[in-house]
């Protein structure tokens, strides 16, 4: 079984027992977080879909951790103008393990 939900903005495919990356959600190490912004669920070949979201189904997760991505370099340039800007940016994540989705 597995379910899309959206999570910030993102919709995100996940499966029970199974932990998802998830841009920064407020909560500390160990909360459990209710996503319930279902758009679809797929049980054993039946698929649910909401119009927009299924108001029935909830999915159950607890957070496991605050993480940082990657760096990613920005960098502008405008050639033969003496123009040169670099920056950087690393993303907050936050690690959910799915616990139920029903």
């Amino acid at each position: 079984m597995y379910a899309i939900v959206d999570i910030a903005g993102k919709q995100t495919k996940v499966e029970a027992n199974k932990f998802v990356y998830a841009h920064k959600l407020a909560g500390n190490v160990g909360d459990e977080v209710e996503l319930g912004n279902v758009l679809l669920t797929d049980n054993n070949g039946t698929l649910s879909v909401g119009a927009p979201f299924l108001s029935d189904i909830k999915v159950k997760g607890t957070i496991l951790g605050h993480v940082r991505g990657d760096k990613v370099i920005v960098f502008k340039k405008k050639r033969r103008k003496g123009y040169k800007k670099l920056n950087t940016h690393r993303q907050d994540y936050t690690k959910v393990m799915i616990n139920s989705i029903g």
